[in-house]
């Protein structure tokens, strides 16, 4: 995903290496749905930025992801496994917003 992101042009950086850069996107990976709110809540408080979560838990269609998105509070979700061109076009969608 870094590779991807870096090779259309992101600058891609992990919030433990660069405590002072604040972001404009974060993108989480939610692992089990019992642990998404608390995730998404905890990174809220910490970024001011748009939020992009993935998950391999969450529905592929534009209702379910839509849905997903409203509940947690994220500018988007992206189901896994997802494609090169599927992960840019959710940054992008997830910057716009």
């Amino acid at each position: 995903m870094e590779r991807w992101l870096r090779e259309a042009g992101y600058r891609v950086g992990a919030a433990e290496a660069e405590p002072d850069t604040e972001p404009v996107l974060v993108i989480a990976d939610v692992p089990e749905p019992q642990s998404a709110e608390a995730l998404i809540g905890a990174l809220g408080q910490v970024y001011a930025a748009p939020i992009l979560a993935t998950s391999a838990r969450f529905r592929r269609g534009l209702a379910g992801s839509a849905e997903a998105a409203s509940r947690l509070g994220v500018k988007k979700v992206l189901p896994k496994p997802f494609t090169r061109k599927e992960l840019l076009a959710a940054v992008r969608e997830a910057l716009a917003a």
